[in-house]
């Protein structure tokens, strides 16, 4: 097809042009929606934005942290943010709010890939629906977190009232299983079972990479290593990832001999076996279904027991704040009496000393004693209410969910290859229980404290007007005992607080000997385990219970992560520490086919890898300005053990007077790469094109595997490389100086094009008779 530089012949144009229009921003990252005709964009300031098709803008957030890299869950319905501190933060695409914030590295994310199961959620083997979560049937809706007094929406990270987005990403039963990949700067990468619950990390620098040496089986460690692309396959069997990094530490096997390899710092290419999460995908359903919304929970008791901490606070600092000036003015009046005392001799009868008059009368008065009366006891009823609407019925479910994982680890021929525990889930479901008995003490604590603090109020009243020679019959009445007590035992102490604050190691509750007895007598009629739990207050057994379940939860994460192996290593080209391209620079793409004649039978070659990469120009200069592509990395094949692979591969050389700015597999095998023309036009300005090269036409060619480590893969083709011409492949003309990054669409046909001069331009890459592309409503 010949080049074409103008909109005129629209028949013979490959590619239509939506719109070319100007961006008031750079654009450093850019990905399109699965499923609806959406785009996410990050700019240079690490916004995120959201346009539609039709360029309107839906909504803009900010971080506040760096963006490094974006991933679509594949129902389109949320979008994962990768940040330079490694946390992921999910989005909602409606609105942009925060669902859910995890941190599962310690440097930055610079790459993510979230991939769902291809088959329905039906067992066939047991013969019955993948996941029924049994507790709407006992319990209402899971409560949220209760809001901070003073905070507006948007204030802090929950979700608004009315909201159903963050219930949506917890409830799992009926979605379809799905994996989130990440992988940082340092080599580490972490996998989370619907982008919420992380079920395995491995380390690059930790393993070790089989290899072939002299035809005999060796092993590397790849040191210094970065991950840049990752890609899982549709059946969960395969990952593939792209990093760099340096071979070294090789060891023949089985002489365990160790041997140097020269020059092997460079971009390196590693399958490796996840097939337990299609083996157990099932069982890990239900275990992320049960173990993150627990985690949901446990928030929610947490922001209670933070809310009702400081609400508690700031009425026992109003209550101090107006009481303080007695304890000034005894001192003043040359008294050695504590306020304590000089409050029982009022109410024994006795006369009443200056300083307590003067307190009553002119301080406080009537009014002030109102105040404190509906700070304290206002708090203590909406204690009580968060208790009831939040707190409780959070621990309720927890302990619920905790009994299900715990039924669950007694099918140990399922449950057992995954790392579920039964001893560790037992002790987890104790603590939630003792949760709830420290709940119901709470309680009782909160419901007599106010009790007391509404008597000692109405006493002062009473007194105030008995002062003042006022009538007081119409006042309410109060308890001469109680008031004894409260003035003994709380008014100068906070039982409230001592619960709902952690306490140091050695500072627990006293509880009498005759009480603990009791306690460990009821072990014989199936008491709880733990006797020490009435010495814990009710934050501390929070602690107790959440450090139980993670301890729980850590032997399937442990498991899993044992249980992902390297299988391959396909060293692509040497990179040089004067490149001009960096590893983050330079263009590569990773993606999976699914093969024609697959009998759809998962972790057999149901689905083929396809990398693709620009090659720098430093690593060989005799083929400069080529694409590579290999597929078929790691395929099962019986010519393997003849020491053959069933990987191809092919080197495109780009035409002369241009250069690759960004490239991405297409769907069908396509590749699509966005080229700049070297030089300018008669303005002064650049120009760019984008192609479009059918792989399935490309000669690819059989590579064996390597007789010796210092080998590249890559050598084996500088005798065969594919030219690419502008007049045979699909073309388009860009009129201006593209620059990366380049958004493709596979699900909807569609690219956009970032220009410089901040400009973008959007091109329907086929056309559908039957269906237009539209804006989703």
């Amino acid at each position: 097809m010949s080049e074409m530089g103008s909109d005129e012949g629209e028949n013979i144009i490959p590619f239509q042009l939506q719109f070319d229009k100007p961006i008031p921003f750079q654009i450093k990252i850019a990905e399109w929606n699965p499923e609806k005709d959406l785009l996410a964009m990050v700019t240079e300031d690490s916004k995120i934005l959201l346009h539609r098709f039709n360029w309107q803008r839906l909504w803009t957030i900010s971080p506040g942290k760096p963006v490094t890299c974006l991933c679509w869950r594949p129902d389109g319905k949320a979008i994962a943010v990768g940040l330079e501190d490694g946390t992921i933060a999910l989005h909602d695409v409606e609105n942009g709010k925060l669902l859910r914030s995890l941190k599962p590295h310690a440097v930055a994310v610079v790459c993510l890939n979230w991939e769902e199961d291809g088959q329905s959620n039906t067992d066939k083997i047991e013969n019955f629906s993948v996941y029924e979560d049994r507790t709407s049937r006992f319990f209402p809706p899971a409560p949220r977190a209760p809001k901070m007094p003073g905070l507006v929406a948007g204030d802090s990270s929950f979700m608004d009232d009315g909201e159903d987005s963050l219930a949506e990403l917890s409830n799992t039963s009926f979605r379809k299983f799905n994996i989130l990949c990440s992988g940082d700067q340092d080599g580490s990468i972490c996998f989370s079972i619907f982008g919420i619950f992380q079920i395995g990390k491995i380390n690059i620098h930790e393993l070790y990479v089989p290899v072939q040496h002299l035809d005999e089986p060796a092993s590397c460690k790849i040191i210094n290593a970065s991950i840049h692309k990752v890609a899982l396959s549709k059946d969960l069997c395969r990952l593939v990832v792209m990093c760099t990094g340096e071979l070294t530490d090789c060891k023949m096997k089985p002489k365990e001999e160790t041997f140097s390899v020269q020059d092997q710092h460079g971009l390196h290419c590693l399958a490796m076996d996840t097939s337990i999460f299609w083996k157990r995908k099932y069982e890990l359903h239900q275990v992320a279904q049960q173990a993150s919304n627990i985690e949901d929970l446990t928030e929610v008791i947490r922001a209670s027991l933070s809310v009702m901490s400081k609400q508690w606070a700031d009425a026992m600092k109003t209550f101090h704040d107006k009481f303080h000036s007695l304890s000034t003015l005894i001192v003043d009046n040359g008294l050695e009496s504590s306020p304590q005392e000089e409050f029982l001799s009022l109410l024994g009868g006795a006369r009443i000393s200056p300083a307590l008059n003067q307190f009553l009368v002119n301080s406080l008065g009537e009014v002030g004693v109102k105040r404190v009366l509906k700070s304290v006891c206002g708090t203590g009823k909406e204690l009580q209410q968060i208790v009831l609407d939040h707190l409780q019925p959070a621990a309720e479910i927890i302990g619920f969910r905790m009994g299900e994982l715990r039924g669950l680890s007694r099918w140990r021929a399922r449950y057992q290859g995954i790392g579920l525990d039964e001893i560790l889930l037992n002790e987890a479901t104790e603590n939630a229980g003792l949760v709830l008995v420290q709940v119901q003490r709470f309680m009782m604590v909160l419901s007599s404290v106010v009790q007391q603090f509404s008597n000692f109020f109405n006493w002062l009243v009473r007194s105030i007007k008995y002062l003042m020679q006022e009538p007081n019959d119409q006042l309410s009445s109060y308890n001469s005992e109680l008031l004894v007590v409260f003035l003994k035992f709380l008014y100068d102490q906070d039982p409230v607080k001592d619960l709902l604050e952690l306490t140091e190691a050695g500072d627990n509750i006293e509880i009498d000997l005759k009480t603990i007895g009791r306690v460990k007598e009821l072990l014989q009629f199936g008491g709880f385990q733990d006797c020490d739990f009435l010495q814990r207050t009710l934050a501390k057994e929070f602690q107790h219970m959440e450090s139980s379940f993670k301890m729980a939860l850590q032997m399937p994460f442990t498991t899993i992560s044992r249980k992902i192996s390297c299988m391959k290593l396909l060293p692509l080209y040497p990179l040089q520490l004067s490149t001009t391209q960096t590893p983050t620079t330079i263009p590569m793409s990773l993606t999976f086919y699914k093969n024609e004649l697959s009998d759809d039978t998962p972790c057999q070659s149901g689905y083929t890898d396809y990398i693709s990469f620009q090659v720098p120009d430093e690593t060989f200069p005799e083929i400069p300005n080529c694409i590579g592509i290999a597929k078929g990395f790691k395929q099962n094949s019986n010519n393997e053990k003849n020491g053959y692979t069933s990987l191809e591969a092919v080197l495109l050389s780009v035409p002369n007077g241009h250069s690759c700015v960004d490239l991405s597999l297409y769907k069908d095998r396509e590749l699509v790469l966005l080229l700049n023309k070297t030089n300018t036009n008669s303005e002064g300005l650049g120009e760019a094109c984008m192609m479009v090269v059918e792989t399935g036409d490309l000669p690819f060619i059989s590579i064996s595997r390597s007789s010796s480590l210092n080998q590249w893969e890559l050598e084996d083709l500088k005798g065969s490389i594919v030219n690419l011409e502008m007049e045979n492949e699909k073309v388009r003309n860009i009129p201006h100086s593209a620059i990366a990054p380049l958004a493709v669409s596979a699900s909807r046909g569609v690219a956009c094009v970032f220009a410089e001069r901040r400009r973008a331009l959007v091109y329907i890459l086929e056309e559908d008779e039957d269906e237009e592309i539209t804006e989703d409503k």
